[in-house]
């Protein structure tokens, strides 16, 4: 443990003198384990300086901010559960520490491969994949001002679209859609994102998707069509209706975002019935499974408190929901994708279709129905749509 706690020191003097170039954490402990690494790095923002962690998950990243005090303590934990490897650089020397299965730790000293520190200034120059400047629907839809500057009040907003099609473009380039391949949006509201995934569609990636976004408000969806004619974006188009409703055969690619409640099974069965190849859901409310739970026993001491069992009802409603998609021939991954300061609903559900998929998985229908018969859980309405005795 001497080498780990040399290590803790190097690191803490880093902090401390102002030399800190850069942190990298590898070698996983668990193969099992979705992280793969953490990076890091100083910047300062409105609370001063913190060390700000990248968190690499198979699907997406996820960064978190410490307080440079308890940043230290982060880092040792991660080395001690998840990590077996930790590169720490300086201004004054590079600093490798490699610990075995047996627990046995080697720290190596390299000369400084950086002698200056980096620019710690917060998301200065970070890269956009949708630009603000010169984009019609992003100043129509009061994300931008007249100037093309993001407003102060749609900050959040902003980075939020750029963060879902950060997640978004890891999945379809990694999937062979047809040329002119079909993109459902339910319940698009107002149309932000419907907007942003056409635009990095079309015009980054250089793909031709017919994209429709269904909305069952009326006033949003003839707003959306007016700015999509303004834009030009003419492969784009919205239609008035309930998800529930909404017939189109051949979808590829499926995207519900915060469909309420059993919504977001209704589209979810949308994309199972017309063999998307791919599913994202962000699942929003799960009142159906909250009211359907029976638990009796030692569960029933849990659910007694209303808040844990609604976190019971959150769980079982999009763990059933991924289980049953997986049933239904789709590899499927469940994530946090975006910081909570954005939106308390940050579970995202994708799910990736096999080719080779031919019959409902028997086996793990049983599974499924034995996690009901735990939880007292009658009926789960997912299951109900897919017809499943």
């Amino acid at each position: 443990m001497q080498k780990m706690a040399d290590f803790k020191n190097e690191l803490r003097q880093s902090f401390d003198e102002e030399t800190f170039v850069g942190l990298v954490l590898s070698t996983k402990r668990d193969k099992g384990n979705d992280l793969k690494s953490l990076s890091a790095k100083i910047v300062h923002i409105k609370k001063g300086l913190c060390l700000s962690c990248v968190y690499r998950y198979e699907t997406n990243d996820i960064t978190k901010n410490f307080d440079l005090d308890e940043a230290v303590g982060v880092i040792v934990g991660h080395l001690e559960t998840d990590f077996r490897q930790a590169e720490l650089k300086t201004t004054t020397a590079d600093w490798l520490l490699m610990i075995s299965k047996d627990g046995t730790m080697k720290l190596k000293q390299k000369k400084a491969s950086q002698s200056e520190t980096p620019n710690q200034s917060h998301d200065k120059n970070k890269k956009r994949l949708i630009p603000s400047d010169g984009n019609i629907y992003l100043r129509e839809l009061g994300i931008t001002d007249s100037d093309w500057k993001v407003k102060k009040t749609m900050q959040d907003k902003y980075k939020q679209l750029n963060k879902y099609i950060e997640i978004i473009e890891s999945i379809v380039t990694s999937i062979d859609f047809p040329a002119d391949y079909k993109v459902v949006d339910m319940g698009a509201g107002k149309g932000y994102l419907t907007f942003a995934l056409y635009d990095y569609l079309s015009n980054t990636l250089k793909h031709q998707p017919q994209i429709c976004g269904v909305e069952l408000r009326k006033n949003l969806v003839d707003l959306s069509n007016t700015v999509a004619q303004k834009a030009g974006f003419d492969k784009l188009n919205f239609v008035q209706g309930s998800i529930q409703n909404f017939n189109q055969d051949g979808i590829d690619l499926l995207i519900a975002l915060h469909a309420c409640d059993t919504a977001t099974d209704d589209a979810i069965y949308k994309g199972i019935q017309s063999q998307a190849k791919v599913i994202i859901c962000a699942p929003c409310c799960h009142k159906q499974v909250r009211k359907a739970m029976d638990t009796s026993g030692d569960l029933a001491l849990i659910s007694q408190h209303g808040i844990l069992q609604e976190r019971q009802a959150e769980l079982l409603t999009d763990g059933i929901r991924a289980l049953l998609m997986e049933a239904h021939g789709y590899k499927t991954k469940v994530f946090e994708f975006i910081q909570t300061e954005h939106t308390p609903k940050n579970v995202l559900i994708v799910g990736i279709r096999d080719d080779a998929f031919e019959s409902a998985d028997e086996k793990l229908l049983v599974k499924i129905q034995s996690i009901k018969d735990t939880y007292g859980i009658r009926s789960h309405y997912l299951e109900d749509l897919l017809a499943i005795p």
